[in-house]
């Protein structure tokens, strides 16, 4: 990817995005216990830069790389909070590589603990409201592995649609995957 500078991104959001049960906010050294426990899912450590059953000093680690992901250009890095416990879930973000093009991918991960709450759709549908606020975004799209039922599902409770399979179109955990493409679209939102 190459690296943008700050400048070209939008800005960090004055309110942190909201919906639901959730809130989105910046990625905080408090959140070590949360990436440790994300780390726990063995998926997770395929798809990002956090090992599986990360140290206290590994998930360290990724949460200052999450806390630069704005600086270095690639987009938003949020962790997930349960606003009735103020506990960290999870983690997502809005990445912003085609944004001259009007383009922006998602992800999302919630720590299997806090699964089957909706606190991933919550997240999601947050994010791409977030979305919708940044000038010239006109497109998210969510790349999701056919077996993933869990994940499909949050993308069509989000109001993601999906749109085909990209055969052998990732590399994850060493294997070429394909890929279910979901998305969201700014008009498709009244927008």
């Amino acid at each position: 990817m190459a690296n943008r500078a700050e400048s070209e991104l939008p800005p960090w959001p004055d309110a942190p995005p909201r919906h639901g049960g959730v809130l989105l906010r910046a990625v905080a050294q408090s959140d070590i216990a949360m990436a440790r426990d994300l780390s726990t899912d063995p998926y997770v450590p395929l798809t990002g830069s956090l090992p599986e059953n990360a140290s206290e000093s590994e998930a360290a680690a990724w949460v200052v790389r999450q806390q630069g992901r704005h600086a270095e250009g690639a987009g938003f890095s949020f962790s997930i909070v349960d606003e009735s416990t103020a506990r960290a879930v999870g983690h997502c973000g809005l990445w912003l590589e085609e944004l001259a093009q009007g383009r922006a991918t998602a992800g999302y991960a919630v720590i299997p603990s806090a699964r089957g709450r909706g606190s991933a759709r919550d997240a999601l549908m947050s994010l791409t409201s977030f979305a919708w606020t940044l000038p010239g975004l006109h497109r998210v799209a969510l790349f999701i592995e056919p077996w993933n039922t869990g994940s499909i599902r949050t993308a069509e409770r989000a109001g993601y649609r999906r749109e085909g399979l990209l055969a052998s179109h990732q590399e994850i955990g060493g294997r070429r995957r394909d890929m279910l493409i979901y998305a969201r679209i700014r008009t498709d939102d009244g927008q």
